[in-house]
């Protein structure tokens, strides 16, 4: 299953859950390709690690004892402003989470499909890191000849 492909970037990613299972299952999935991996079985250890080191993507459960995925993230978000997060739950439609209500950059649901999605969800946002800013368009750089054709008028 190992990817070399240039067009997945690789990334060092931070997986939040308390279930010891589910972490081993993701960190094994994103090690083998390429992704530099670590873990913590609790939101407050997870924002530890984010103190000591920067991680590209942080993968974090909604449902954990003491602090549930949507208070992490807002906590997350006020330290680390720019951090890429992707939440799974296995209640996203029950609860109706979603990127708006969560904080989060994706929300994933817990599926026979879950390993699919994180996947391609990691190597987008990992992709969207790594884009050159924007450039500003046309239209906001000011009044130009060349860049703005003139209306006739009749």
């Amino acid at each position: 299953m190992a990817n070399t492909s240039s067009s997945n970037p690789r990334g060092r990613i931070l997986l939040v859950d308390d279930n010891s299972l589910g972490l081993a299952a993701r960190r094994s999935v994103l090690e083998e390709l390429g992704h530099k991996v670590h873990t913590s079985g609790t939101p407050l250890e997870a924002l530890e690690l984010c103190a000591k080191q920067r991680f590209d993507v942080v993968v974090t459960d909604y449902k954990m004892p003491k602090m549930d995925g949507v208070e992490f993230i807002g906590r997350l978000r006020k330290l680390y402003p720019s951090s890429a997060v992707i939440l799974i739950s296995g209640f996203t439609d029950t609860l109706g989470l979603t990127e708006a209500n969560t904080g989060a950059d994706v929300v994933l649901q817990k599926s026979n499909n879950e390993v699919t999605h994180l996947v391609r969800s990691v190597n987008r946002l990992l992709r969207k890191q790594q884009q050159p800013a924007a450039k500003k368009p046309p239209s906001s750089q000011g009044p130009s000849a060349e860049k703005r054709p003139d209306k006739k008028t009749r």
